[in-house]
């Protein structure tokens, strides 16, 4: 049986303003970090059949 789905918490004042000034920069990923990322997604791509990604 299905756990019913939690309500999403709601921000407000400097709480609100702080979370989207970093959802508007985000800090980059490191080099390495990226170039991983990126070689294991074409790695499951490659693996994957009729996959819409």
């Amino acid at each position: 049986m299905a756990k019913p789905v939690k309500e999403t918490p709601i921000l407000f004042g400097e709480e609100a303003r702080q979370f989207e000034v970093k959802m508007l920069h985000p800090k980059p990923l490191p080099r390495k970090q990226a170039e991983r990322i990126r070689r294991d997604y074409e790695f499951l791509r490659g693996k994957c059949v009729n996959c819409s990604f």
